[in-house]
């Protein structure tokens, strides 16, 4: 095994008020939730699963000026992630409504906040150079205030010789930017991860033309992989009770890419994406 290579994830940080119900809601009626708040944002929650399994990882990301913002920075630094989060006087940090149901799948409606604020000129150019690993969450490719921020770290990455990877986020608003756009804005690059709704919006390219590594995460089903030189490898599931699938993508990603980082071969990466990702579904909220 090689040595491991820093992992620096570049995305959002939210706060992540979680309404937990235990039947399903009642269009213009009361249905009782166990509402708490946690640490969240796709970027934030890759990086907190990657330290928790003791791998070095910084972050790049936004949040406001506000108790939230110095929650979030407390917090992300005591888990053992080096922040980089610049602070945005004019927006709050980013918050997300979390709807779970009785089955544990979420339904998620974000305010991006400060998120948008991520500018070029927020990204520590130093934490860009040879030997180590960039992941971006698409979300900040998606969002207009802060892509050219995510356009600028893949660039910086590139001319490092850094390896990349990117995790296509969400199906909506994946669509709504189109397929192509966001293939123009991220590829090549070595590893893209993507859900199986996020995988149909892309279908139809070749994603391994632009990708060394296409991940695509299935949930319940697993995990399989394509490789642009032609190998295909596929893992279950690890059994879990699912209280919460928030932040189950994003303990993935951290998994796989701990140990790909690590020199490990594709199929035992997907095996540490997926026992990641069950101990992410036992818990509420998307951080260990």
């Amino acid at each position: 095994m090689t040595d491991r290579r820093s992992v620096l994830v570049l995305g959002d940080v939210m706060t992540d008020v979680v309404a937990h119900l235990d039947r399903t809601p009642v269009p213009g009626s009361d249905v009782p939730a166990v509402i708490s708040a946690h640490g969240g944002g796709s970027a934030a929650n890759a990086a907190a699963w990657l330290s928790s399994i003791g791998h070095p990882t910084g972050l790049i990301g936004c949040v406001g000026s506000d108790a939230w913002g110095d929650t979030a920075e407390a917090e992300l630094s005591g888990a053992g992630v080096i922040t980089h989060l610049s602070r945005d006087p004019a927006r709050a940090t980013g918050t997300c409504i979390v709807i779970v149901g009785p089955d544990g799948e979420r339904t998620m409606l974000p305010d991006p906040g400060a998120n948008e604020g991520l500018t070029p000129g927020d990204l520590p150019l130093a934490e860009f150079r040879t030997g180590r690993h960039l992941h971006i969450t698409a979300y900040t490719l998606l969002r207009e205030g802060s892509r050219a921020a995510a356009l600028d770290a893949l660039a910086l990455a590139r001319r490092a010789g850094m390896t990349v990877s990117v995790d296509a986020s969400s199906a909506a608003p994946l669509a709504s930017a189109g397929a192509d756009r966001f293939l123009a804005w991220v590829g090549p690059a070595d590893i893209l991860f993507a859900n199986e709704d996020e995988a149909e919006v892309l279908a139809g390219r070749t994603l391994t033309d632009l990708f060394d590594v296409v991940v695509v995460k299935r949930g319940p089903l697993g995990a399989l992989a394509h490789s642009a030189t032609g190998g295909s490898w596929e893992v279950p599931a690890v059994p879990a009770r699912a209280r919460d699938t928030t932040g189950a993508g994003d303990a993935f990603a951290g998994g796989f890419l701990g140990a790909w980082t690590s020199g490990r071969a594709l199929r035992e990466s997907l095996e540490e994406g997926a026992s990641l990702a069950s101990r992410a579904v036992a818990v509420v909220g998307g951080r260990p």
